[in-house]
């Protein structure tokens, strides 16, 4: 079961985290307000499913350095921008950073609500596509390290018996490991394991580094 999303408002301006907040827990939002960007990394959790209503201007840290941050720590969050002042400029630079919206105030309800559906939309879907990689992970943690080299020449389209060469074994030992593979990856056909080794190599170069972390989130 995946769990309830959140609405997430950062705003400097009480008044205006009153009204945003009435107007989504009216429609049935879970909600959490708060005036600083550090109140929110302190409330914020990576296991969250949930979206960002974001002002722009903001005393300390601003809208765009947190958006920043966030990006750096690898935390995929979809953000929505507030600004009573905005930009083209300013505009383009979180649109290309991965904002789902960008808002002028005073908001029309309107279009907030659908930029908070949408941006929801989006965190659910990549809290699938997490799930399902967090569950190839753990197949690939179960090959024995035989059965990873295989697995690693199978997905280049090596027959069996060249395999069988390269490993310096024979091809009935092969097909054996080769089942096996298939077994433990969930995987009924080569696409299928293919597909499986592509997108761990690709969340394996994603991963941050430890010299590029941005400060930590819980």
């Amino acid at each position: 079961m995946m769990p309830k999303s959140i609405v997430h408002l950062l705003d400097d301006e009480p008044a205006m985290l009153r009204a945003l907040s009435r107007l989504l827990r009216a429609e049935g939002f879970e909600v959490r307000a708060h005036s600083t960007a550090d109140a929110f990394l302190r409330d914020f959790s990576r296991e969250e499913i949930a979206c960002l209503v974001l002002d722009v201007d903001m005393p300390g840290m601003s809208g765009l350095e947190l958006q920043q941050q966030l990006a750096r720590g690898r935390i995929l969050l979809p953000i929505i921008f507030l600004t009573g002042r905005g930009s083209i400029p300013m505009t383009v630079q979180a649109i290309k950073a991965g904002a789902v919206d960008f808002l002028t105030k005073p908001v029309d309800s309107a279009d907030l609500l659908r930029a908070v559906e949408s941006a929801l939309q989006k965190a659910e879907a990549a809290a699938r596509r997490l799930a399902g990689l967090s569950a190839l992970r753990e197949r690939a943690a179960a090959l024995t390290p035989r059965e990873r080299q295989v697995m690693d020449l199978v997905v280049t389209g090596k027959p069996n018996k060249r395999i069988a060469a390269e490993l310096g074994t024979g091809e009935q030992n092969i097909k054996i490991h080769r089942g096996r593979v298939m077994q433990k990856m969930g995987a009924e056909s080569l696409a299928d394991l293919v597909l499986a080794a592509r997108l761990l190599a690709r969340e394996s170069r994603a991963a941050p580094t430890e010299k590029n972390e941005a400060p930590s989130v819980p």
